[in-house]
């Protein structure tokens, strides 16, 4: 089973339209997947038109008092489940506090579920915290969506700081360029500067486009009412890139 995240301090980046179109790709081509709504806003559960709701929230969850695996739902889609988001997920930091070893509770709740699944996309909320951390100990890669602006570039760098901090390592980064606007000249400027100097980010680009906004209407991937668009098309390359990213690390 490989954990990866999807990640990044701001919000409004592109975060859950990734994980909602990279797990929904990963289960189309036959991989056992589950993605974990783990953002109280819930926006991937909205998008599999499930009900944002966890019997007992995050407080029975930490404290063990439920398996994950009761808690998980199917989509519309074969192969793919979601565990959805709960507001309680708001006060999760807290409960992360009170437990014994807090910053690996993450990995132990998803331990259990490593027959089941090939592949989990942890849609994270959008801070640098107790729950951040526990990410960043459970996955074997953290997907970073950045749009090419300087303050993201800001938060990239706040990120690497509290990884380096922290003494996490052996966490595969794959920072890519999200909500792309070619007519921007920043946006070609730091798509042009970034990668010379941090090797990680990866080729594929996912512009800004209508098709992706409209996963709110349609509340489904972008594949499945826009495949020829140039969403679903970079999405399938972003997915494509992550796989053979991953490739070389073990389960």
């Amino acid at each position: 089973m490989k954990i990866i995240g999807i990640y990044n301090i701001k919000g409004g980046v592109g975060k859950t339209a990734t994980a909602v179109n990279l797990a929904y790709l990963a289960a189309k081509e036959g991989y056992r997947t589950l993605i974990w709504d783990l953002d109280p806003q819930a926006a991937a559960t909205f998008y599999f038109r499930v009900k944002p709701k966890v019997k007992g929230g995050s407080k029975r969850l930490v404290k063990g008092k439920l398996d994950l695996d009761s808690l998980v739902k199917a989509t519309d889609f074969d192969n793919l489940d979601i565990l959805p988001a709960d507001f309680s997920y708001r006060n999760m930091d807290l409960r992360l506090e009170t437990a014994s070893k807090p910053t690996k509770q993450l990995l132990r709740l998803l331990r259990p579920l490593s027959r089941a699944y090939d592949y989990v996309f942890l849609d994270c909320p959008p801070s640098i915290s107790l729950v951040s951390e526990n990410i960043f100990r459970a996955a074997d890669g953290l997907m970073l969506p950045l749009i090419p602006t300087t303050l993201s570039l800001r938060t990239f760098d706040q990120l690497l700081d509290f990884l380096d901090g922290h003494r996490i390592d052996g966490l595969e980064l794959m920072p890519f360029f999200s909500m792309v606007d070619r007519r921007k000249r920043m946006h070609l400027d730091v798509m042009k500067n970034l990668p010379a100097s941090h090797s990680e980010v990866l080729e594929t680009r996912i512009p800004y486009a209508s098709d992706v906004e409209r996963m709110g209407i349609f509340r489904m991937p972008v594949a499945e009412y826009a495949l020829r668009g140039p969403a679903a098309q970079a999405y399938e390359a972003l997915w494509a890139e992550t796989k053979q990213r991953l490739n070389g690390i073990p389960d």
